[in-house]
């Protein structure tokens, strides 16, 4: 950081020296330039003739009285050769001084080839464009953190051209898609993102609220309802690419906003969606790709028709045992799914079973497209049954474990449609952060008035985008993928700043903690080690009036990766970034866990980083602290840790000898977030004497 300071402040003495030669250092505009690209496919013809271009100085190279350096623009890069003698000493000695790799200029001058055959300008004048204050990256592809590559984009895009065509590619399959729609008569709508009820879709909202008219609202979680409203007012195909957001985890097939296609199309049904469905992405891919085979993650996706098509009950029989059609009891159902291992805490309601069990053991093996049919009703309340099958008319589009299409035949009969939103409400009340707590009675209105039969079709295009760019993580193909700002935290006299973690967003919940540990921890000793740091966590969580959920992940997580770093002990909490990552978690979750391991010499570029947060150095201390409860209860005659006194444990922690592994100065951070040893240890001990029998102590 220091260098990079330097540096900025040796560029502001520059800048200033342009002021000084009385020339504007960032003019309003260029009068006449010629792209790259054009110069260099038109080499032989220009080749001798005056040309003008502009662009990014990208390196330089001084060789005595002249200099060699690449300038590129949006259309590609090209050498200019300065010369003293060419253009002045005083001009060619105040660019040496004063220009800069990434500053933007125009430069005038001839094109000749080099003995090399390098297609070159040979200048005979410059104007600065803009002069740029910071370095640019230098090797951008050995950088260790990947999230900078999120957070600054827009250096991504200057160093590495294969992510600007990648962004380049999504546009064209949305511009290709619009277009495909816009022949077959569809007409594109804006619909409202800020909605007074949230609805089309089960998932929990943002809310916000508008002043002036003293009003709560929502971000659309989907703008399903009001394109089936312009149904009902006469328009008979309609389609809208736009942002929805959704307050939920974020993966890497999540992201908190996202771009969706939905369109509806009055009087067809979900078969013929299906066969539009395959003549719309078949274009899409073809036109993308050039053919419909590819590769996909090392994957081989073959997108030739037609599409296998498979029931919802009949891949879930296959793959779990359980028969859906023939348990419809949701108390039932929780017990044979959790029979196969599968845990069911936080799932409200048959049909967020029904969709836990397929996505569980069988969503992850559909590889090659699939359309997914018949779901169970209460998965949609919007979908309609065919009354002489009783068969739920909708189907999804399965492509390497991903949803890309929804769709079905919407409901039109507006007193089934009341009753099943009324269902839904009642699972909300229940606890379903993704149900509806109202009932949205404009829309019940509106088909009250009449609907046509109609069909409607969703696509995640962020997800499709993906697919065709072979990218693994959504990340890499929103330009701006939400994350949380990075702020400066500090620590001053134990007084802390930054926001409470209930203000910070994890990206991975309980179940997906849970999960995690099941798959990477198999050791018992291990993991009743990250249970117990999560209890005592959630102690001085609750002691602190902080999140204790939140608390508790950190604590349960903290160690994720030490069976796969045991026996390179430097690489702990390495691996630890590349598992968390994959799975969604936030950067605040990652630098959390990640501190715990500053200080200790055998964790690579870590060991000289210090904790300098609250919750930095509770973790440290509390995973420390385990081992020395844990120990002193082992040499109690009786072994229980309900029996194992403060005082005893007092006098162990100040018994150097005793169970000598367990960092006393650690332990002892618990003052730098502003507990009291005594506080600490208290906290500890009775945290885990609440779950002294789940650690058989």
């Amino acid at each position: 950081m220091k260098a990079r300071q330097k540096i900025k402040k040796n560029r502001i003495e520059k800048l200033k020296n342009f002021e000084k030669a009385g020339i504007l250092p960032y003019p309003d505009k260029v009068d006449e330039r010629q792209e790259i690209e054009n110069i260099i496919s038109n080499f032989k013809k220009l080749e001798g003739k005056k040309t003008i271009l502009a662009g990014r100085i990208r390196n330089m190279r001084e060789h005595g009285g002249s200099t060699f350096l690449d300038i590129e623009d949006d259309s590609g890069k090209i050498q200019i050769y300065l010369k003293k003698n060419k253009i002045g000493k005083d001009s060619y000695q105040f660019f040496i001084q004063n220009f800069d790799i990434g500053d933007f200029v125009l430069f005038k001058g001839k094109l000749f080839q080099t003995k090399k055959g390098e297609k070159t300008v040979e200048a005979n004048d410059y104007q600065i464009l803009s002069k740029s204050l910071l370095p640019l990256p230098e090797k951008w592809h050995g950088l260790q953190d990947k999230e900078i590559k999120f957070r600054k984009r827009y250096l991504d895009l200057i160093m590495n051209k294969e992510v600007k065509k990648r962004f380049e590619i999504r546009s064209q399959i949305i511009r290709e898609m619009r277009k495909f729609l816009e022949d077959e008569g569809f007409v594109e709508v804006e619909t409202p993102i800020l909605q007074a009820l949230p609805g089309g879709a089960a998932a929990k909202p943002f809310k916000t609220h508008l002043n002036s008219l003293d009003l709560d609202l929502y971000l659309r979680i989907a703008p399903e309802l009001y394109l089936k409203q312009l149904i009902v007012g006469g328009f008979e195909k309609v389609f809208e690419i736009g942002r929805a957001f959704r307050n939920e985890g974020m993966d890497r097939e999540h992201n908190p906003e996202f771009t969706m296609c939905e369109f509806y199309w009055a009087y067809q049904n979900w078969n013929g969606l299906m066969e539009f469905s395959e003549r719309l992405i078949c274009n899409l891919i073809k036109k993308t790709k050039g053919s419909l085979k590819f590769e996909y993650q090392g994957k081989q996706i073959d997108f030739m028709l037609p599409w296998t098509r498979i029931k919802f009950r009949d891949c879930v029989l296959k793959e779990s045992g359980i028969d859906i059609s023939k348990i419809k009891d949701e108390k039932i159902l929780r017990k044979e799914i959790e029979k196969l291992g599968i845990k069911t805490k936080g799932e409200i309601g048959y049909g967020k079973l029904c969709d836990l069990l397929f996505k569980e053991k069988v969503r992850k093996k559909m590889i090659q497209p699939v359309f997914l049919t018949e779901h169970p009703i209460e998965l949609c309340p919007l979908v309609k049954v065919s009354q002489k099958e009783n068969i739920n008319q909708r189907f999804q589009l399965i492509v390497c474990g991903m949803e890309i299409v929804n769709a079905y035949s919407e409901l039109n009969d507006p007193q089934e449609q009341l009753k099943r939103l009324e269902k839904q409400v009642e699972i909300g009340k229940r606890g379903d952060e993704e149900a509806p707590r109202k009932i949205d009675k404009d829309f019940i209105e509106a088909l009250e008035y009449g609907m046509p039969p109609c069909a409607g079709w969703g696509m995640g295009v962020d997800r499709f985008v993906a697919l065709l760019t072979d990218t693994s993580h959504l990340r890499e193909i929103i330009l701006f993928p939400t994350m949380k700002p990075k702020e400066e935290i500090s620590n001053n006299d134990g007084k802390f700043k930054k926001a409470k973690i209930e203000n910070q967003n994890l990206g991975i919940n309980l179940k997906q903690a849970n999960k995690l540990l099941n798959k990477y921890i198999k050791d018992k000793i291990t993991k009743l080690h990250c249970v117990e740091s999560m209890a005592i966590m959630k102690g001085m969580a609750e002691h602190f009036g902080e999140d204790e959920e939140k608390w508790g992940i950190i604590g349960l997580l903290h160690d994720i990766d030490w069976e796969l770093t045991k026996e390179n002990p430097s690489g702990h909490t390495v691996e630890a970034i590349k598992i968390l990552r994959d799975d969604g978690a936030s950067d605040f979750l990652i630098e959390t866990i990640v501190s715990h391991c500053y200080g200790n010499k055998q964790c690579g570029k870590n060991k000289n980083k210090k904790r300098n947060s609250r919750i930095q150095h509770c973790l440290a201390a509390a995973e420390t602290l385990t081992g020395l409860i844990v120990a002193s209860v082992l040499v109690r005659p009786d072994k229980k840790l309900n029996n194992l006194s403060l005082e005893s444990l007092k006098k162990k922690f100040k018994s150097k000898n005793f169970a000598a592994n367990c960092d006393r100065e650690i332990i002892k951070e618990c003052e730098k977030a502003g507990l009291s040893l005594d506080e600490f240890l208290e906290i500890g001990l009775k945290s885990m004497q609440k779950i002294a029998g789940e650690l058989g102590l």
